[in-house]
Formats: C-alpha cells, sequence, structure tokens
C-alpha cells in the first residue's frame, strides 16, 4: 500500500514541475508569436495544461482498459479547476477575480455550460436506454468536437476585437531563446507529462483495488488532482503577477478541452460508447460542474465587491460549497 501511494506522490511531483515549464515555455511562444492574453490562456494555456488529462485517458481507454479512471479524471478535474476559482477568490487580496476579470470569459464558460450539461446528457441517456452508434462512436461525439470548435472560434473572434482595449504591445520577454529553442523545450517537457499520465491509470487501478475504493471514485478525486496540479501552478503563478484574466482563461479553457479528451477517449475506445461503460455516478459530477460555471457566470457579468467576512465573495463560497458536496456525494456514492 505504501508503494502505490509512493508511485501515485512521484507522479503528482513530477506532473507539477514539467507543468510548470510547459507554461513557462507555452507564455514564450505566445509571446514571440503575438496571441492575445485571453486566446492565450482559453487555448494555449488551457490546451497545455490539460494534456496530462488528455494522455491519461488515452491510456485508460487502449492500454489499461479502465474507462471509469478515464471519465472520472475528465469531469474530476472540471470540478478541480472550477473550485480553483474560489481558492483564488480567497487569496487575490486587491479585489474579488470576478471584478477584476473581463467579460469575455463568459463566453468560455457558457461554452463549457453547453459542452459539460452535454456529458451529463450523454451519460443519463446510457443509463436510460440505448445510444445511437456511428460506427463504434457515439452519436454525441462528434457534436462534441463541432461545439469545440464553434468555442474556439467564438472566443478568438471576441480577443481580436477586444485586443486593444485588453492588452499593449510589450519587448520581447524572451530574447536570449529563439522561437525553435522555445518549441524544443517545450516538446520535451511536453514528453515527459505524456509519459508520466499515461502512468497513472494504472496506479489508481491499484489504488481502487487495495484501498478497496470504486474506480470512479479514485478517478474524480485522486486522478483528477494529479492530472490538475499543472492548472494550480499555472493560475497560481498567473495571478501572483496580476494576470488575473490569463488565470481564468487557463481554467475556463481547460475545462472546454477537457469535453473534447472524453470525445477522443470515445473514438479509442473500440469495445462501444465510452460513457455506456461507466458509472452513472459521473453524471453528478458533470451536473456539479455545470453548476459552479454557473455561479461563475453571475458573478463575472454582477461582479460582487463585497466580501463574506472580509474573506471571499459569496460566489466563490457557493463554488466551494458544491465542490465539496460533490466530493462527498461521490464518496458515499462509489
Amino acid at each position: 500500500m505504501a508503494t502505490v501511494w509512493m508511485q501515485f506522490a512521484a507522479c503528482l511531483a513530477v506532473i507539477g514541475v514539467a507543468g510548470v515549464k510547459l507554461s513557462h515555455y507555452g507564455d514564450a511562444i505566445s509571446d514571440k508569436t503575438g496571441l492575445g492574453g485571453t486566446w492565450v490562456g482559453v487555448m494555449l494555456l488551457g490546451t497545455v495544461t490539460s494534456l496530462p488529462e488528455l494522455f491519461t485517458g488515452i491510456s485508460s481507454v487502449t492500454i489499461a482498459q479502465v474507462p471509469e479512471i478515464a471519465v472520472g479524471d475528465v469531469l474530476g478535474s472540471c470540478v478541480f479547476n472550477l473550485a480553483l476559482i474560489g481558492l483564488l477568490d480567497l487569496f487575490y487580496r486587491r479585489e474579488s477575480v470576478y471584478s477584476r476579470a473581463n467579460h469575455g470569459h463568459i463566453i468560455g464558460a457558457g461554452f463549457g455550460v453547453i459542452l459539460i450539461g452535454l456529458t451529463a446528457l450523454a451519460l443519463l441517456w446510457s443509463v436510460l436506454g440505448s445510444v445511437v452508434l456511428l460506427g463504434h462512436i457515439a452519436v454525441y461525439t462528434p457534436l462534441i468536437f463541432l461545439m469545440y470548435g464553434v468555442a474556439l472560434r467564438s472566443v478568438f473572434v471576441y480577443s481580436q476585437q477586444t485586443l486593444s482595449e485588453y492588452t499593449r504591445q510589450e519587448p520581447d520577454s524572451y530574447p536570449d531563446l529563439s522561437l525553435s529553442q522555445v518549441v524544443v523545450r517545450y516538446l520535451a517537457a511536453a514528453v515527459l507529462v505524456v509519459s508520466v499520465a499515461s502512468w497513472l491509470p494504472f496506479v489508481g487501478e491499484t489504488l481502487a483495488v487495495q484501498m478497496h475504493w470504486h474506480e470512479s471514485f479514485v478517478g474524480t478525486l485522486f486522478i483528477a488532482l494529479a492530472t490538475s496540479v499543472p492548472e494550480m501552478v499555472v493560475t497560481l503563478a498567473a495571478v501572483r503577477i496580476g494576470a488575473v484574466d490569463m488565470a481564468m482563461g487557463n481554467l475556463f479553457g481547460s475545462n472546454l478541452f477537457n469535453i473534447l479528451i472524453l470525445a477522443i477517449d470515445d473514438v479509442l475506445y473500440l469495445p462501444g460508447a465510452l460513457l455506456e461503460d461507466v458509472s452513472a455516478t459521473h453524471a453528478l459530477t458533470a451536473l456539479s460542474a455545470t453548476m459552479m460555471t454557473g455561479v461563475a457566470i453571475i458573478a463575472l457579468l454582477y461582479k460582487p465587491r463585497g466580501r463574506v467576512l472580509n474573506s471571499v465573495a459569496w460566489a466563490s463560497l457557493a463554488i466551494l460549497a458544491i465542490f465539496f458536496f460533490n466530493s462527498w456525494a461521490v464518496y458515499r456514492l462509489g
């Protein structure tokens, strides 16, 4: 038992270090290519920090054959990312993060509600009846790919329209590195993340057996925690330098990419529709993530300036309360 916990801790540490490098070189790529801040947060950082979820999912549905770990990791990472917003509000003392963030994040968050809600619907559909298949994939999988593309396009158009308002031209922050050097180092860090993330499903399966826990609970909590370390590191680093929009864009962008990962996993899961072979408990996590995103959207529109007990906004309390309820409920059910 001690060995499997040591393996889990080692994966956590390696993904954390490699995640920092990924975000560093990802920022360098965005700086040298002149991409806007909102687009960088949603597309580049959101995708980069979700690489562990991507390759953990691929490994889960191909080599390890543990679909519960794949789905639990993706949806668990979504609620972890949203819980981070509440923690950001707690540690960002200048003002509420919702007041500081621009309205552009509502687009990414809104598409997050659609995609996560679609996942919840697909999970319940899989439990209540037979899902329509296109070959070996479910009919909702192409729809996820389509909606993800529309989401990225919408965020890009908005960021281009408001680029002059929210960003300014600055000199190269990485003058000692060429674009090719940055790309090579970025890929090296990505390979390290991929290697460790591919091992995580096996660690999670062993952990579930030894602790007598259901794989859905292990995937939703422990594997999701491990693969969410890059999001935590990048988000906290961005807030420390005052880049709240970058941090928020990273979290909402990661959630969009996470749902895309489910579609990719469904394509690679050859026995049939992925969501037909997992527990309906995951629908609870999907619905919790949808509610948490809805609270965040209201707060971004309302921009609350007051804080409960001078510490955190009411929206953050609601987000964290839903997160802890979901964790307790998944544990009880699994």
